[in-house]
């Protein structure tokens, strides 16, 4: 059996609870919207990078930022709060601190799930959405994880922990 990490913080029985393959293939799957909850109006950000991504393989994509009236050509939300109807997922590109309120926010949305982002990992935020019937993943790329399952995105790319373009020496 297979110990790698993926890219990820978390131990075995925290990568079971938080990042279970079959429950994100499916939910990938299912899904139809992704709000997004710190999208940049730079496109140089990852945030931007990801939302531009899953647009172009056919998801709903709700830009959510305090102050942009639109991002990507879609109209923006200042918080989940004012998104006036429920979205599949809420992918959390905020500092882990923020999660408590933007889990408690995909409650009241009605949400199916949230997505916490690389390296954004807050325990009982991800557990609080457990406990109110929300599907949670912590601490993956919503976009590598699209890639890897739909095989745009080859598992010898995904083993080493490292991303880059360039080549090792």
């Amino acid at each position: 059996m297979s110990d790698i990490k993926l890219n990820t913080a978390l131990d075995a029985d925290q990568r079971e609870r938080y990042q279970n393959t079959k429950a994100i293939q499916a939910l990938l799957r299912e899904a139809k919207t992704v709000a997004i909850i710190g999208l940049s109006t730079e496109k140089t950000k990852a945030s931007n990078m990801v939302a531009s991504y899953l647009i172009d393989k056919g998801y709903d994509v709700i830009p959510v930022h305090p102050k942009a009236p639109e991002i990507l050509g879609r109209k923006a939300y200042a918080s989940l709060a004012d998104v006036p109807f429920a979205v599949d997922i809420v992918d959390i590109f905020r500092p882990a601190e923020e999660a408590d309120a933007i889990v408690e926010q995909a409650i009241q949305n009605g949400a199916r799930a949230v997505w916490m982002q690389l390296r954004i990992i807050n325990f009982p935020a991800a557990d609080r959405g457990i406990e109110a019937g929300l599907q949670v993943v912590m601490d993956k790329c919503i976009k590598m994880e699209h890639g890897r399952y739909g095989g745009m995105l080859h598992w010898a790319g995904m083993n080493t922990e490292v991303i880059s373009a360039q080549r090792r020496s």
